[in-house]
This record gives structure tokens, sequence and C-alpha cells, in this order.
């Protein structure tokens, strides 16, 4: 058995966790009855734009495995669009453990990589990041 595959009671899942921003999720899947549950909440409830849940979503509906596979996400900090894609990255990474097979068609479609991307911090004597004070000639 592989390190990230573990059984239950209800039978084996794959995880994987995803970041992005601060925002950290871990993401379970097993074969099943398909259903979407984050942070114990219907994915619907807890993503309530549908755009967010289609991303959090994309890796299952980019490879035709929506209808296969239960997925349960607890994700943690940061806000809500970087909460989705770091399921999504998470879901991704599970996909990869389930079926290694798989990792080439995710890594094109862009959903292993993780984004880097943070907030830059702010710099002393400058009101912002990268914003000076206001400069008065008189």
């Amino acid at each position: 058995m592989d390190k990230k595959e573990t059984k239950t009671e209800k039978g084996r899942y794959f995880e994987g966790v995803g970041r992005r921003k601060t925002a950290v999720a871990r993401v379970r899947i097993s074969e099943g009855k398909p259903e979407a549950v984050v942070n114990d909440k219907e994915a619907g409830k807890f993503f309530q734009v549908e755009r967010l849940m289609k991303t959090a979503l994309s890796p299952l509906e980019g490879l035709k495995l929506a209808d296969k596979f239960a997925v349960r996400a607890t994700v943690r900090g940061g806000g809500v669009k970087a909460q989705a894609e770091a399921v999504r990255h998470g879901l991704a990474r599970a996909l990869v453990i389930f079926d290694s097979g798989l990792k080439t068609r995710l890594r094109v479609m862009g959903f292993l990589t993780r984004d880097s991307r943070m907030v830059e911090r702010k710099k002393y004597g400058l009101k912002k990041a990268r914003r000076a004070p206001q400069w008065a000639k008189r």
C-alpha cells in the first residue's frame, strides 16, 4: 500500500495536499457515489459562487471522471478563491496518487503546478509594498 493511500472503514482513499497563497487544502478521494464535501459542507454550499466550485472540481471535469469519485476536502486559510484553487491543486495530486498515468494530462492542464505567487511584504518608509508617500514640491 502506498504511503498516501489509506484504508478507512468505508474503504480506501487517496489523499493530496494543495496550496495557494496562504490556503492549504487536504483532499481525499475515494471511488464511489459522486459527491463533493468541503469542510463538512456540500461543495455547492461552501463555494457559493458557481465559478469557484467549477475551479475546485475542474481536474475531475477535465479528465471526465466527475461521476466516479467522492471528494472530501478540508481547507484552511486564505480567501475563498485561494481555497478553491488549493482544493483544485490537492485534488489533482490525489488523482496522480490514484493513477500515475493521469500525471501528464493534469500537468498539461496546469493543475499540478503550485502557484507560488504570494503577497509582497510592506517595506519600511512606504505606505504599501511599493507605494511611496506622496511627494510635495512646496
